[in-house]
């Protein structure tokens, strides 16, 4: 299939649209409180930061799906994390808000739709660069930039030297182990959803998560992750799957092509 035939695939998707336009409004509110000199910060039950950017793009983003659909929505700010529906949007209104309160601008708005415990579409936007990467394993992947061009993306081949990314607050030394593995590579370090979209538009090679996520950190990035090439599996080479009781997902290891047999 050709770039301009994936594309408009994508284009086609009956909630493609709709997407676009929900991150961006979530995306204007959540920097209106970003450029506060002073946003107040609460703090949930596990000891993770809350702020008001948190709960306003939570409220748009439900309030906007439940007019194009009528299907269950689960937020990383819902008072219930599991719903019995095989199909529901999962959603994180503000991945990184560590990032968001350190102003370097690595924090991202993820939507994914699940259907039969895997993400068919996901969308995550960058509100401070303005970049949307958006599709799904059957859909091909995209980036958008702020003049809304559409550009194809597609995971890489590695080079003679790996290049790998890894999370800037989450880095334990299972994960420093499993790179020290790896021999000579080139380590990037990245908050937020942002490291699954550099390994999809071929940035970096691999991305290793060995220490815990939430459900809703990964099943956008990992939409767009799968519908680019890429594959995201859990350490006994499973994809990684949705709608468990326990939102915490296993390890995985996000990575390009055939990376060295992983």
């Amino acid at each position: 299939m050709s770039n301009k035939e994936n594309i408009n695939k994508l284009r086609h998707h009956p909630y493609f649209a709709a997407l676009l336009d929900i991150v961006r409004k979530s995306g204007r509110i959540i920097l209106d409180i970003y450029n506060d000199h002073d946003p107040k910060v609460l703090y949930k039950e596990d000891k993770s930061p809350l702020t008001k950017a948190d709960l306003l793009s939570h409220n748009l983003i439900c309030k906007e799906l439940s007019t194009i659909s009528d299907i269950p929505i689960v937020s990383e700010e819902s008072d219930e994390h599991y719903t019995k529906a095989l199909t529901y949007w999962l959603i994180d209104p503000l991945d990184g808000t560590k990032e968001f309160l350190n102003k370097n601008d690595e924090f991202t708005v993820n939507i994914a739709l699940i259907e039969d415990h895997v993400p068919t579409i996901g969308i995550v936007y960058l509100p401070v660069s303005g970049f949307i990467y958006i599709g799904g394993q059957d859909l091909g992947s995209v980036k958008i930039d702020n003049s809304n061009n559409l550009k194809e993306i597609k995971v890489s081949m590695p080079d003679k030297k790996i290049k790998v990314i890894a999370s800037s607050s989450h880095l334990n030394n299972e994960t420093k182990n499993f790179i020290k593995s790896l021999g000579k590579v080139d380590l990037i370090q990245s908050g937020s959803s942002i490291k699954f979209c550099l390994v999809a538009e071929g940035s970096v090679d691999i991305y290793p998560r060995l220490s815990p996520t939430s459900e809703w950190d990964t099943a956008a990035a990992q939409a767009v992750v799968e519908g680019a090439g890429g594959s995201v599996l859990t350490l006994d080479a499973k994809r990684l799957r949705y709608q468990k009781h326990d939102i915490i997902n296993p390890k995985f290891i996000v990575r390009g092509q055939n990376f060295l047999g992983i």
